[in-house]
């Protein structure tokens, strides 16, 4: 798989591509900046690009305006965003033209090579990722009253799951419950939030992610 990868610190970014290329990722460009982040993405055409979100010059939200031309020229390039901190201004604004190919993790979660490559892959199939963390701050939301307030405590779980991108066989076996039992929680959130039943895992993710920002 071909990725791009763009950080302000160089120290990071060579780590990262030694990650990366241990985990058999072929690195075809990196970038310091995001106007030469895009000339990257333009020329070399990647899987996926690796994007974080504060860059120069002024270290506020350049890379998540890279983030949005890339989408906007180069729909099929998956996009995962990194961050230093939840910002949840920054998710909504990245979802707020849909959610397949894009994912959103806290930097830390580089060290976290499993979880890390597999954002990446998730992304570039044109699935969806968000951090746990950021998951969990919106999911904290549920005491607005509103429909999110319907959902039973284990619905919640499996919601929180979908949204981090995990199959129903990846949530049953961490909430150690059988596929059948994670089905029929899935269609009971999709009845209670009011939302079409849909095969493709990315699509449902979007869905639920597209209601919960709005419902924030």
């Amino acid at each position: 798989m071909r990725v791009v990868i763009a950080e302000d610190s160089l120290l990071l970014r060579r780590g990262t591509i030694r990650l990366l290329e241990d985990a058999g990722f072929e690195v075809v460009g990196e970038s310091g900046d995001a106007e030469d982040l895009l000339r990257k993405v333009r020329a070399n055409k990647p899987d996926a690009a690796i994007i974080d979100i504060r860059m120069p010059p002024t270290h506020v939200d350049e890379g998540l305006q890279a983030a949005r031309t890339i989408r906007e020229e180069m729909p099929d390039v998956g996009v995962l965003m990194l961050s230093q901190y939840v910002e949840e201004n920054y998710v909504n604004a990245l979802l707020e033209h849909g959610a397949a190919g894009v994912g959103y993790l806290l930097k830390d979660r580089v060290a976290e090579i499993e979880r890390f490559t597999d954002a990446i892959r998730q992304v570039a199939e044109g699935g969806s990722v968000l951090d746990p963390e950021v998951v969990s701050h919106m999911l904290g939301r549920r005491g607005n009253g509103g429909p999110l307030e319907r959902l039973t405590e284990r619905e919640t779980e499996v919601l929180g799951l979908m949204a981090e991108g995990k199959t129903n066989r990846a949530i049953s076996q961490q909430l150690y419950m059988s596929e059948r039992a994670v089905e029929r929680h899935v269609t009971a959130i999709f009845t209670k939030l009011e939302l079409p039943v849909t095969d493709q895992d990315h699509r449902r993710v979007l869905a639920v992610l597209a209601y919960m920002k709005n419902a924030a």
